[in-house]
């Protein structure tokens, strides 16, 4: 990505040294600052610098463990496009705050070019949790007027902007 887009959504610039920074961290947020100044060829104070500066500036929001959902019990990985039979900001923010508190779902947005409003993603562990999550959760929050179901066969790949 440009040097130019990140200046237009951070505060700091970011230059190549803090990209290889950030994928060493994508790849293992486990790494110590030594480790990690020796990838990058800097020593480790000057590394815990740029560590220090991309958290405060918000580049960095956190550091998480990834699980296998598969070896969770949860093979089954559902895209699931959902409109609303109002638009206005109340109706949003009270589907948002429901739609977060169902564990199953992994990730919800707000979406355009579709008739649809949102698209979340949502994983469980069998067609009959799927049944169950659908009809007596999902359609029961209030404002949900159609969804529109979509399989995952197999991810590809995901990943994090560097």
């Amino acid at each position: 990505m440009p040097n130019n887009l990140n200046k237009a959504h951070s505060s700091i610039e970011v230059d190549a040294t803090d990209k290889r920074l950030l994928k060493l961290l994508q790849n293992d947020a486990r790494m110590s600052i030594t480790e990690l100044a020796d990838r990058i060829n800097l020593s480790a104070t000057p590394c815990a610098r740029r560590l220090k500066r991309l958290e405060d500036s918000g580049i960095i929001t956190g550091y998480h463990t990834q699980t296998d959902a598969e070896k969770l019990g949860y093979p089954l990985a559902v895209f699931i496009a959902i409109s609303m039979d109002r638009h206005t900001a109340e109706r949003f923010s009270q589907f948002e705050q429901k739609i977060q508190s169902f564990d199953e779902v992994v990730s919800c947005s707000i979406v355009t070019g579709r008739t649809e409003d949102y698209l979340i993603k949502v994983r469980v562990r069998d067609m009959a949790h799927y049944e169950e999550f659908l009809l007596h959760r999902l359609n029961r929050i209030e404002g949900v007027a159609q969804v529109h179901t979509s399989f995952e066969l197999r991810e590809v790949f995901s990943r994090s902007v560097v």
